[in-house]
């Protein structure tokens, strides 16, 4: 092997160290990956489980209804005459994405059916049903 003089350049090394750069994508894909499941907000309810076929997912308002028959609109809870008050200026707000309905499935049955009545008396049409997906044994 031969040296270099005083007056020689190094040689340009035209490859790039991806090394660091996956080190740094396996990072952030893992930071994802424990922080996604996190980041589903809402309330926690247990939904009744249907065998119904997906819909495509949009960003529409979420009115929950829970076991013990508190009303949520989205995170913010409401009593039954806040709710039945202002859910046409939030409906109106929500716009054509639609309302998505979601009760316990140990929630009063008479709640849920009072709650979507007054949805359906304010005028709103675009009400969807979230269940849980059934198993189903084949």
């Amino acid at each position: 092997m031969r040296r270099r003089g005083r007056g020689e350049r190094t040689p340009l090394n035209a490859e790039i160290n991806v090394v660091s750069l996956i080190d740094v994508m396996m990072l952030l894909m893992i930071i994802f990956m424990i922080t996604a499941p996190m980041m589903q907000g809402g309330v926690d309810v247990a939904l009744p489980k249907a065998v119904a076929r997906p819909l495509n997912a949009k960003s529409g308002m979420s009115v929950t209804v829970t076991r013990d028959g508190r009303i949520y609109v989205d995170d913010t809870q409401l009593s039954l005459a806040e709710f039945r008050g202002t859910i046409r200026q939030l409906a109106a707000k929500a716009g054509r994405e639609g309302i998505y309905f979601r009760a316990d499935r140990r929630a009063d049955y008479g709640r849920a059916v009072e709650v979507l009545a007054i949805m359906q008396a304010a005028g709103i049409g675009n009400i969807g049903l979230v269940t849980e997906p059934e198993e189903i044994d084949r």
